[in-house]
Parts: structure tokens; C-alpha cells; sequence
């Protein structure tokens, strides 16, 4: 190339190339994503996460505003003492602290809450407005990923062990040659009930929210000319301006869909146009068109980035279809679990007028997500989590839910780390049933609910000790905190019954003793204390989750530390016959506590003294957890 008029050349191009290198590289920071990322960086992985935006959080951020929905099904799933269905690990970690630290609610402070969290971590790279954008591949192995930051005109190629796609759009598999699919299969092809009976492109459609604030006179709205125009007619089936949750007027709907009979990746331009006439045009009749009791009610803000439902998912070991998912089939090689609706809708969206925007049968139990739905069937060393998982539209309905992705993305960032670091490929570890186990059983660890899985981690030497506490009640013994175990599930909508293993999988203390009510554990011999963990009820039976919806938070306990967890509590050891302090904590509010001795002190015995909780009138301790000094699968520390 040549300047105008000039004869001397100029660069072909202004972008400076850099050369990374790491054991995991995750392309996407949605909910998938920053999981995957934070699990695989804990357990000892050399992580780049690139996220194409520049907040993190997918479409539970700032720039769409979703609320995460999970395996508690909004609630409809959940029974205090017998259905505990909310997820664990590390989205209850971020769950916990957006209630706590964002009790206003405010979007952008979850994006805050979750780049934090990255920050954190040593072994975490995190590059914002990133895209990854090209796949060199060798002999069925990606060998690096390109990636694009057009804000600061750089490009990166990036070597790494592991490549993790929770793009969602699956950008980079694609890049990489993977095998996806797109539409809906027919019936026959997998004997799914809720199948179509031929196969076709369509999908869900996406969507555009809005918030609107109540003033104390009247705001009129005047409607751009080219929203759509709508009826109650048009609307009878989707509930809008009345109270209750998805139907008030502070959050808008997500009903408010459409898409789904295009291409959402190539036409997502035209989609979010219509969008933008859609969701105005349902505001404008809302405040325009017969009394919705809207008149001092004023848009505050709304989205232009389309919240997007499905476009490619990759076709992996196993493709999880609907009959898994109704019949909870049980996997080896689970990583995650599910639990919310089978959830179509009619591809054509707010079109569809004489349809109901949603069909959502509940699967009868929880339901296992298998290593090998997020393993890819043709390129070795290539993940997914995410709404991109292997498998079948109708299956694909209920796993795509963003809390469902979240412990997608940390089981499978658990087992990139472990691929990595033990220098294995993605398709080794499912037929590896040491790898498999070494790697559920650091779920466990990390506090991520696997179905009919317990601990058996054999450096825990808690189950060894003799176990009393200062009070207990019927069925919150205390030697339950080494049951293996820390939720219960084995009510109404939990696990299956032969998986369930019923019982509360915690100690009680009797209220009418009070506190501070302490639990003791004492070995027969002395053993060496490198790490202490303790898992706290924090009512996994409720609704947890940012929204911006106040029916919906009104299922909650939001906005605060939950009553049921442990505020203030102390450790202590017993050397000699002396009883010496560890840790004194004042101020807890999450659920999964890590406590790291370097000393390695030699114990007789652990006591545990609760001092306060955030409102409960009796302490409660789902797990403890006692490990020597041990030669770990991986260098991460909590």
C-alpha cells in the first residue's frame, strides 16, 4: 500500500501483535466464563480470560441486566431442611457478597463485584474488551488463539494446553473447525417428547429489558415513529403492568422476544433494531394505551445490547438430551448439576401472539451435566461451558440458564486446571476415572453441589475425630458436619430418591442453650493442621440473586448476610493441654471459609466456638474439614 499521491509504502497494518502464553485460556466473561476462569486459576492453572466487552457478566451485566436463574427454579424449588437447590461454590460466593455490598440493587456493581474477583486471583489474567477471533490448529489440537483489542489497536496470540470456549456464540471452537449444531432436532433423531417432528434452524429469540422508576408526577412518554404498535390483544397472553414478578413496570420482560426464526448471530443487527421497536412499542402502550396506572412511571434506562437465548452448541462426547435431563440420568463423570424448567419458546417470539411465550415442564429431580457434553468431539484440547454445552435444543432449554452455566464453567475450569497441570488432553479425562474422582472430589472441596457424590478426600482426617458438641437437636447431630454431605436434597423436586441421601447434613445447636455454643473435635493421636475448612448454612433453600425485579426480590433474604450463617466464631487447638487460638473472625457473611496454616501446628483437638449469626437463634455448621500437609494436584490456595 501507498499514501495518496506518495511513492513510499505504509504498514499494511497499525496493530502491534504480542505473544502469551498460559496453561488455560478461557475465551468469554460471561457467567460461564468468570467461573470457569476463577476455578481453574485457584487450583493452580496460569489463566487469560478474554471477554469481548468491556464489563464482565454476560447478560447478568450492566449492559443487559438479566437476573441469574438456576436449579431452584425461582423458588418453586426449594423446601427448608429437605430441597436445597441453590447453587453453590463459587456463584454463591458472588451471590453472598452482591447481597451484602449492593443492597441498592445497582446493576454496575455487580460488573464491579465480578471484575474484583478476577483481579484477585495471581494466576488470572483478565483482558476486557478482547475478542478472541482465530484458531491456528495442528493435528487435531489447537496450537494458539488470536485475539483482538481494537481499543488499544493490539492483537494477541496466545498459546495455551487448554482452550475453554463460554462465548456463548461459540466463536472460538468455530475458529478451531469444532463440530456444532444449530435449530431444532427432529423427534425422531433423539425420542425427545418436546421435539419438533422435522428438524429446522429456528431457536429462541433474544431480548431487550428496561427499568423505569415511579416519580411523583405525571412523565409522558412520546414514542419514537418507528416502534411497533400493540394491543392488549396482541398482549393477552403476556402479562405486562399489573403486580407480580415479570409482569410490573419497574423490570422489563422478558418476554419481549424476537429473533429466533433468524440467524442470532449474523442478523443480530436487525435483531436488536426490532428489539428496540418492540420494547418501546410495549412501553408506549403501556403508557399511552388504555390505564395501566403508568402515568408518573419513566423509562430510567434500557438496553441496546440484546440478551441472546442460543445460537451454535457444540457437539461433544455426549449430546445431553431431554430424556436425560426427566429421567436424572446419573453420569461418572458429572461436573455440575441442573434443575430448571425444559424452557422453549415459539421462535418467532412476540410475533407469535396467539402463543404462550413459554412452555416449561420441571424436571421431576436435579439432574447430572456430564464432562463430556463440554469436551468437544473433534478437537482435543477444546472446552466449552456455557449455553454452547453439547447438547439437544430441547435439553440445551433448561441448561442454558445462567446459574446452571456458572457451575458448568467452575467444574469446568476445575478440570482444565487438572488437565493442564497433569499435561493431559480435554478428550483423556472422562474415560480416566482417577482424573474424574480427583476432580469431583475438589469440586466438593470448593463447595460445588455434585448429585450423590460425597467426600472422600483421604486428606481430611475430620472423620477420624471423635466429635461432641455443646448442644444439638434430633437430626442436627453434630457428627453430621463429616457426613460428606453439605445440603439436603432428598425432599419434593431434589435428587432422585437412590441418590438422594437423606438427612439435614449439619450440626444444630439447641437454641434454648444459646451462645456461644461450641463443636470439638479430638483425634486419638496428634495430627498436623494445614488448612481448616468450614461450610455454613446460608439457606439454600431461598432465592439468591441481583435483580432488579421487586416481586421477585421479595422471595428473598436480599440486601444483607443471610440469617442462618455465622457471624462471628473463633478457632481454637488444644497443644499439650493448652488451649491455643488460630483464627478469631468477626465479620462473616459467606458460606465456604478457608483457613491456611503455614506453621502446620501438631493438634490434639479443634474447637470450633460460635459466637453470633446474622439473626438465627442457634448456630449451624454443614462441614469441617481437617487436612494435614499433603503434596496437592495443584499449587492453588484459596
Amino acid at each position: 500500500a501507498t499514501l495518496p499521491g506518495k511513492g513510499e509504502p505504509c504498514p499494511m497494518s497499525i496493530l502491534q501483535t504480542h505473544e502469551l502464553e498460559c496453561d488455560v485460556l478461557v475465551a468469554g466473561g460471561g457467567p460461564a466464563g468468570v467461573p470457569c476462569a476463577l476455578a481453574a486459576a485457584r487450583n493452580g492453572a496460569r489463566v487469560i480470560l478474554c471477554q469481548d466487552r468491556p464489563v464482565l457478566g454476560g447478560n447478568a451485566s450492566s449492559e443487559v441486566r438479566m437476573h441469574i436463574v438456576g436449579a431452584d427454579a425461582s423458588g418453586s424449588r426449594g423446601l427448608e431442611g429437605a430441597t436445597e437447590a441453590r447453587e453453590g461454590g463459587i456463584l454463591e460466593e458472588i451471590r453472598l457478597e452482591t447481597s451484602l455490598r449492593n443492597p441498592q440493587r445497582s446493576a454496575p456493581m455487580l460488573d464491579l463485584i465480578l471484575y474484583e474477583k478476577c483481579r484477585a486471583e495471581p494466576n488470572l489474567t483478565l483482558m476486557l474488551t478482547t475478542a478472541v477471533d482465530g484458531a491456528t490448529v495442528f493435528d487435531g489440537q489447537i496450537v494458539e488463539a488470536s485475539a483482538l483489542r481494537q481499543s488499544t489497536e493490539d492483537r494477541f496470540d496466545i498459546k495455551a494446553h487448554l482452550f475453554v470456549d463460554c462465548t456463548g456464540d461459540g466463536r472460538l471452537g468455530l475458529e478451531a473447525g469444532a463440530a456444532f449444531r444449530e435449530g431444532r432436532e427432529s423427534k425422531a433423531e433423539f425420542g425427545e417428547p418436546q421435539a419438533q417432528e422435522e428438524a429446522d434452524n429456528k431457536r429462541l429469540g433474544s431480548t431487550l429489558l428496561f427499568q423505569a422508576r415511579q416519580h411523583d408526577y405525571p412523565v409522558p412518554f412520546v414514542a419514537p415513529p418507528w416502534v411497533r404498535k400493540f394491543t392488549e390483544h396482541d398482549l393477552r397472553l403476556r402479562p405486562h403492568g399489573a403486580p407480580g414478578v415479570d409482569r410490573g413496570l419497574e423490570y422489563g420482560y422478558w418476554w419481549v422476544e424476537w429473533g429466533g426464526v433468524l440467524n442470532t448471530v449474523k442478523d443480530n443487527e436487525t435483531i436488536r433494531d426490532e428489539l428496540l421497536a418492540i420494547m418501546l412499542g410495549v412501553w408506549n402502550h403501556i403508557k399511552n394505551d388504555g390505564d395501566h396506572g403508568a402515568d408518573c412511571w419513566a423509562l430510567d434506562w434500557f438496553g441496546f445490547l440484546p440478551g441472546k437465548r442460543e445460537s451454535r452448541r457444540f457437539v461433544g462426547q455426549h449430546v445431553l438430551s431431554e430424556n436425560d435431563i426427566l429421567a436424572a440420568r446419573p453420569f461418572d463423570d458429572t461436573i455440575a448439576y441442573g434443575g430448571w424448567s425444559l424452557d422453549t419458546h415459539p421462535p418467532e417470539g412476540v410475533d407469535a401472539v396467539d402463543l404462550p411465550p413459554c412452555n416449561q415442564p420441571k424436571p421431576p429431580h436435579l439432574y447430572d451435566i456430564p464432562l463430556r457434553s463440554c469436551v468437544s468431539s473433534n478437537v482435543e484440547n477444546l472446552m466449552f461451558a456455557g449455553r454452547n454445552i453439547s447438547a439437544t435444543h430441547v435439553g440445551f432449554s433448561s441448561t442454558r440458564v445462567m446459574a446452571t452455566c456458572a457451575v458448568i464453567g467452575q467444574g469446568v475450569g476445575t478440570a482444565a486446571a487438572f488437565a493442564a497441570l497433569h499435561k493431559r488432553s480435554a478428550v483423556q479425562l472422562a474415560g480416566d476415572a482417577k482424573a474424574i474422582s480427583a476432580i469431583q472430589q475438589r469440586l466438593l472441596r470448593d463447595d460445588a453441589f455434585l448429585i450423590g457424590c460425597t467426600n472422600s478426600d483421604e486428606n481430611d482426617v475430620a472423620p477420624q475425630a471423635t466429635i461432641r458438641a455443646s448442644s444439638e437437636v434430633p437430626g442436627g447431630e453434630a457428627v453430621n458436619v463429616v457426613s460428606g454431605q453439605t445440603r439436603s436434597v432428598h425432599g419434593e423436586g431434589g435428587a432422585a430418591p437412590d441418590v438422594a441421601n437423606p438427612g439435614s447434613h449439619r450440626w444444630m445447636s439447641d437454641a434454648a442453650q444459646g451462645f456461644p455454643a461450641w463443636l470439638e473435635l479430638r483425634w486419638p493421636k496428634s495430627v498436623r493442621v494445614a488448612r481448616v475448612q468450614l461450610v455454613f448454612d446460608t439457606g439454600l433453600h431461598r432465592v439468591l440473586t441481583l435483580s432488579h425485579s421487586d416481586a421477585y426480590v421479595e422471595r428473598m433474604k436480599y440486601g444483607c448476610a443471610q440469617p442462618e450463617t455465622i457471624q462471628a466464631y473463633q478457632l481454637e487447638a488444644e497443644v499439650s493441654g493448652q488451649w491455643q487460638s488460630l483464627v478469631h473472625i468477626t465479620d462473616n457473611y459467606q458460606r465456604l471459609n478457608i483457613h491456611n496454616f503455614d506453621s502446620t501446628p501438631t493438634i490434639d483437638a479443634l474447637r470450633l466456638t460460635i459466637e453470633t449469626t446474622h439473626g438465627l437463634d442457634h448456630a449451624r455448621l454443614c462441614e469441617i474439614r481437617v487436612s494435614e500437609p499433603i503434596v496437592d494436584w495443584s499449587a492453588g490456595k484459596r
